[in-house]
């Protein structure tokens, strides 16, 4: 799913927050938004998400200005999960889309193998770590496999093996299904490491934006 943002304006009263005239995120690829507390990027995310609502300018999905719910996700820095186990979070947007349980539980174990997850299939959410916890949501996330992945700082404070973790499962979704997949993050080196390219924000402006050719 390719993005078109032109225009795009969002006030928080007085003050401007966010000014882009003009960027597109390219479809099928990782692309890292970088910058300081304060420059914008997690407004920007949320825009695209459709949280909130724009003063000006256009998002495009493909041509189209109505966010595709149905096919795109947002994970949040702090993740929301349902009570229950880690199977039932993963496998909560497939039934909800009468996927067959066959199939559903196929690609359960399949996100569960690719997240170190599988001994944790069972486990309440309320007793996972803060690392469990994010893979748990992540791989809920991809269960549906989304044409448009939306990650607001996805493994701050994580430990390096989790945070390895979730950038191989995300380089993974981009070769096998060609995810479109935005990253907030502060890190450049993990944005150095998986994303195709950066854009650069502060002050809610559009400050670099670099393209990377990925290995």
């Amino acid at each position: 799913m390719e993005l078109n943002i032109c225009g795009l304006k969002k006030m928080y009263g007085s003050r401007e927050v966010l000014s882009i005239r003009d960027l597109v995120i390219p479809s099928g690829k990782i692309t890292a938004v970088l910058g300081p507390n304060g420059a914008g990027k997690t407004t920007l995310l949320n825009l695209i998400a459709g949280l909130e609502g724009k003063d000006g300018g256009r998002i495009l999905y493909d041509g189209r200005e109505d966010p595709p719910f149905r096919e795109m996700t947002m994970v949040f820095q702090e993740p929301y999960l349902i009570s229950g186990t880690v199977r039932k979070n993963i496998v909560w947007p497939l039934k909800i889309r009468k996927i067959e349980r066959p199939a559903a539980e196929e690609r359960v174990a399949g996100l569960a193998d690719d997240l170190g997850l599988r001994g944790l299939l069972d486990r309440r959410a309320e007793r996972l770590s803060a690392g469990e916890r994010q893979k748990t949501a992540l791989a809920r996330a991809l269960s549906f496999r989304p044409r448009l992945l939306l990650l607001d700082e996805p493994s701050a404070n994580l430990d390096s093996k989790t945070t390895a973790e979730i950038e191989r499962m995300l380089r993974k979704m981009r070769e096998t299904d060609r995810t479109t997949i935005i990253i907030v993050t502060h890190n450049q080196a993990q944005a150095e490491r998986t994303a195709d390219e950066m854009v650069f924000l502060n002050n809610g402006r559009i400050s670099g934006h670099i393209l990377r050719e990925m290995r």
